[in-house]
């Protein structure tokens, strides 16, 4: 493995100075996170930002199997602005940007067609996190989000680890704290391909979803509030299935979404257990993933709003170059009761686990 520390170059190509600026009297950098089998994971502080991660193939070869860009300036213009970003305070939707808590309303700015989306104008993905990293394999971000923050009420302290197993693992830890009760949903936003950083379109992979249940939307993205079954529709993917297979189906839900864009209620005995929630496998590199998650949801998206901007080595990112598993509690769950709660009260504190675990088959 290159000694990046001395070369200032990631395995992935990333010169680590092009990360290197001041925002809001911030510093902010990449740090490179690695394991003794030659994995990699570039992260900067800037949006807690997965800007690569390095992975073996089938042949032994090392490939980047997520989308982002090779400098900071990029992702600060960049159409797509949640690109590998840690999301919050609350991650999807939320109708009309309205909500009640404790019998008082809260208005967050909609961003997205009658909804706010991710947090807000500005979410967590749009912040510079404070960093420490200990050793070569982790990295703690720290955010304090005001009380009043894009609308949501309370002092939020949000810590995350980032850890890189040997098992080549991406491990995801969140804690967070309120001095006042909020909703909070955090979640991560790596846009994957398992075919590599420019491997074209994500509908040859392969997936499976460990989910006999998913929350139907309007036109809008927005939920309505149904727990609909899977079976017998393109939204099944208890046995594994190829994404292209079904994706242009002539099924409402996958008209509203364009494609796949939708979360999933996840099989488990108890909440908070920790399950293997879904897999994906590229049968062009023999990479697989395996997501799991502490959460109740996990949306899967597979890019179909990507728009064709150029991101690392001028690799361009189009429709369904990427698909998404955001380890989640359900959108909109403050208007929906019967969702499980995203409540958070002084005294408690919110905690998550999300790994995604890196293999090879074929």
């Amino acid at each position: 493995m290159k000694n990046t520390s001395q070369s200032g170059v990631t395995v992935s190509g990333i010169k680590t100075k092009d990360f290197e600026t001041v925002l809001d009297g911030k510093d902010v950098r990449l740090y490179v996170l690695s394991n003794r089998k030659g994995a990699e994971i570039c992260i900067t502080n800037f949006g807690g930002i997965v800007v690569s991660l390095v992975v073996p193939d089938r042949s032994g070869h090392p490939v980047d199997v997520v989308l982002g860009y090779a400098s900071i300036e990029k992702y600060l213009n960049t159409p797509e602005k949640y690109l590998g970003a840690l999301i919050g305070r609350y991650g999807n939707r939320i109708k009309r940007g309205e909500f009640v808590l404790d019998d008082k309303a809260y208005k967050i700015p909609s961003n997205n067609p009658d909804c706010a989306l991710h947090g807000g104008l500005i979410g967590y993905n749009n912040v510079v996190w404070d960093a420490v990293q200990n050793d070569d394999n982790s990295l703690d971000l720290t955010y304090v989000s005001p009380d009043g923050e894009e609308g949501f009420p309370g002092e939020l302290t949000v810590k995350v680890r980032y850890t890189l197993t040997d098992d080549n693992e991406m491990r995801i830890d969140y804690e967070a704290k309120t001095d006042k009760a909020t909703v909070v949903n955090l979640t991560h936003h790596s846009f994957f391909n398992l075919n590599g950083d420019n491997g074209g379109e994500i509908t040859n992979h392969v997936v499976t979803i460990h989910a006999d249940h998913f929350t139907p939307m309007d036109d809008k993205s927005v939920p309505t509030g149904e727990i609909r079954k899977v079976a017998g529709t393109p939204m099944d993917f208890n046995t594994p299935h190829v994404v292209g297979e079904r994706i242009d189906a002539d099924y409402e839900q996958l008209r509203f979404g364009r494609g796949y864009d939708h979360n999933y209620v996840l099989n488990k005995r108890w909440v908070g257990e920790m399950v293997l929630a879904a897999k994906a496998v590229s049968p062009k590199t023999g990479i697989s993933m395996e997501v799991y998650t502490t959460e109740p949801g996990v949306q899967l998206y597979t890019g179909n709003w990507l728009n064709g901007f150029l991101g690392k080595e001028g690799h361009c990112y189009s429709e369904r170059t990427a698909i998404c598993f955001e380890t989640q509690h359900f959108p909109d769950s403050p208007n929906n009761p019967h969702f499980p709660s995203t409540v958070l009260r002084p005294g408690e504190k919110y905690t998550q686990t999300c790994i995604y675990k890196f293999g090879v088959e074929g």
